[in-house]
């Protein structure tokens, strides 16, 4: 019993090893459909990152092997984050007659490298509420500095989108097609690139201010798309952050 109290006296102190970082503000997000509204909504904005669990905005993970030290770290990791995609037909006159696209949940596997204050990242998800029923591959590389007060991070993005994601979310079925003006579109998958930067300005003690400014670039399929007027897609987020010192 002593040993067991002991076991999970240090989990519990290694969960708590480290400082989080904890906000909230509005995420906006541009729809590359034809006369579809940007997305506006309140999101959870959390950063924590112990060498056993990890919180990096909105996608959470655990690693299983790695190795953490002061200016060096790498891991492997099975982690799960929200997808934002999706549309509803009621969303534009031009989506009339088409199919509810969901937005989903995607978790997977995750590789990642820090060291003198950059960092790589590569994934491979999946989609967990069978929406889409594909995966994603990702890598994503970037680095950190500062410009007076405020810290950048700006990062650089690929992502592979597999040929069934790319049809459920930027194509038209038979069935679509038979009851709106739009002929069947089954697109292959592609590649997306996104250039994107966090920013970080201290306000007051263990206050900040944190914003994320991202574009990305559709796949040629997608953007091939009848029902797509876009090829780009931004989005960003303002959040006011307080860090609680563990």
């Amino acid at each position: 019993m002593k040993k067991l109290i002991l076991t999970l006296s240090l989990v519990l102190s290694s969960l708590f090893a480290t400082d989080l970082n904890i906000g909230v503000g509005p995420y906006i997000q541009t729809q590359p459909y034809k006369g579809a509204d940007p997305i506006i909504v309140p999101s959870p904005v959390v950063f924590y990152d112990n060498g056993v669990v990890y919180a990096r905005w909105t996608r959470l993970g655990v690693y299983f092997l790695g190795a953490k030290e002061k200016d060096f770290s790498w891991g492997f990791s099975l982690t799960a984050q929200p997808r934002p995609n999706g549309y509803s037909p009621d969303d534009s006159p031009y989506l009339k007659g088409l199919d509810k696209k969901k937005t989903s949940f995607e978790g997977g596997l995750a590789f990642t490298i820090y060291g003198d204050g950059k960092y790589l990242e590569a994934m491979l998800v999946t989609d967990l509420l069978d929406r889409y029923n594909a995966y994603i591959a990702k890598v994503e590389t970037g680095f950190k500095y500062k410009l007076g007060n405020f810290t950048f991070y700006p990062n650089v993005v690929l992502v592979y989108e597999s040929k069934k994601f790319t049809r459920y979310y930027y194509g038209i079925s038979s069935d679509e097609a038979a009851r709106t003006s739009y002929e069947v579109y089954q697109p292959n998958g592609g590649l997306r690139v996104a250039a994107q930067t966090y920013i970080n300005y201290p306000l007051y003690k263990s206050w900040e201010l944190f914003f994320d400014l991202r574009a990305d670039r559709l796949t040629n399929p997608a953007k091939d798309s009848p029902i797509v007027s876009d090829s780009f897609i931004y989005s960003g987020i303002a959040a006011i952050m307080y860090k609680f010192e563990i």
